[in-house]
């Protein structure tokens, strides 16, 4: 089974699912102040806030991420070293793992947090009509 190229794709989705968090609010707030109607969509606004939640309450909880552990397991099961080899690995790591206390991890996790909270006070969600 090629578990280095099943773990470069969970690797893959780790990086969509962090970029969806950060850049979903960005598209929330300059969505609103251009008047993009979709951006306010309770479908999307439900699953930015529920993926921001995860991410906050893993780290309030010192848990490591699923998609993480999957990674890892899949590295090591493919007998290949953890975060070093392939293009993909290398880049997609660079921009997803970093070193810092956890705290800083935790502290960031839960500002950006209520900021999605106070994009559902500035700009409530809409369903569709």
């Amino acid at each position: 089974m090629p578990y280095r190229l099943l773990a470069d794709a969970v690797l893959a989705l780790h990086v969509a699912i962090a970029a969806f968090v950060l850049l979903g609010l960005i598209v929330v707030v300059a969505g609103n102040l251009r008047r993009w109607g979709w951006v306010n969509r309770l479908w999307f606004r439900l699953a930015h806030l529920a993926a921001i939640a995860v991410v906050v309450a893993e780290s309030w909880f010192g848990m490591l991420c699923p998609l993480t552990t999957l990674e890892m397991w899949l590295r090591a099961k493919g007998g290949g070293p953890t975060y070093a080899g392939g293009f993909i690995e290398h880049w997609l790591q660079y921009l997803l793992y970093y070193d810092a206390p956890g705290w800083v991890f935790t502290l960031v996790y839960s500002l950006f947090g209520l900021a999605v909270l106070a994009t559902w006070w500035l700009f409530p969600p809409r369903r569709k009509r």
